[in-house]
């Protein structure tokens, strides 16, 4: 079982879609796939077709209220489970927490709980916020994928990206290592979006990953059907990219 975290603390970039459509190409090739919604606002949750309401949630197993099994919900789609949230995780982060201990509070539930199921991949959907969610999001995982939008301020956003990891290996023994930087939201009709790929790959060329999400209405129009590309228009390029992206995932991370 491998735990992967999408993050980025730049919100706009892609970290919902990517974690969505990975799942969903993951569970199309056969593997056992559990997609857990971090992020109050609930994307990830509503763009695999579930509302806020479904009754499960990340929420009570924070607050020692219900066990994580119990909190999965079956998709619609073979080999793809859910663990949703819902905009009460935002009152976990903001209640007291020890500042070290706290940051290892997920990968110690997830880790305790999952041990003897089938999931061979658990994706993490972190929120676009620097805070206690998204600290422990990354800490859970084995590897950490970072989505950058194909603009301005990609190398910025990487920047405080790096320094948090760093960060996070002073205090704690399990932080994540980087398996790529993916670049989404491509636009090949603009000089911008290709300079900004040329950058990326001149400073840090054994990071980033060959496949370029493009920006496309397939894939922004997608959630709103609650439905991965896969599934809502699987010849579309939207589609083929993810597809791409998930073979050379499954090959960086063996």
């Amino acid at each position: 079982m491998k735990f992967i975290s999408i993050a980025n603390q730049k919100g706009g970039v892609g970290k919902t879609t990517t974690a969505i459509n990975l799942s969903a190409c993951l569970a199309e090739k056969g593997y056992s796939t559990l997609l857990v919604d971090v992020d109050p606002q609930s994307n990830a949750t509503s763009g695999v077709g579930f509302s806020l309401d479904s009754g499960k949630s990340l929420f009570p197993v924070l607050i020692g209220e219900q066990l994580l099994k119990d909190q999965i919900i079956s998709t619609p789609y073979m080999n793809l489970d859910l663990i949703p949230a819902n905009l009460e995780l935002a009152n976990w982060e903001n209640q007291q927490h020890d500042p070290i201990e706290s940051f290892s509070f997920f990968r110690k539930i997830f880790r305790e709980s999952l041990i003897g199921t089938a999931y061979q991949y658990v994706i993490l959907d972190c929120p676009p916020a620097l805070g206690l969610l998204m600290v422990n999001s990354m800490v859970a995982a084995d590897w950490l994928i970072i989505p950058i939008q194909c603009e301005y301020y990609a190398l910025e956003g990487l920047a405080k990206m790096f320094q948090l990891l760093d960060n996070l290996k002073k205090l704690v023994s399990s932080a994540p290592n980087i398996l790529g930087i993916l670049m989404t939201m491509y636009d090949s009709r603009t000089n911008l979006s290709q300079q900004v790929v040329e950058d990326v790959r001149k400073h840090i060329p054994n990071l980033v990953f060959d496949t370029i999400i493009p920006r496309t209405v397939r894939l922004a129009e997608a959630p709103s059907y609650g439905k991965p590309i896969t599934l809502y228009d699987p010849h579309s390029i939207g589609c083929i990219s993810y597809r791409k992206f998930t073979e050379e995932f499954l090959k960086k991370i063996k």
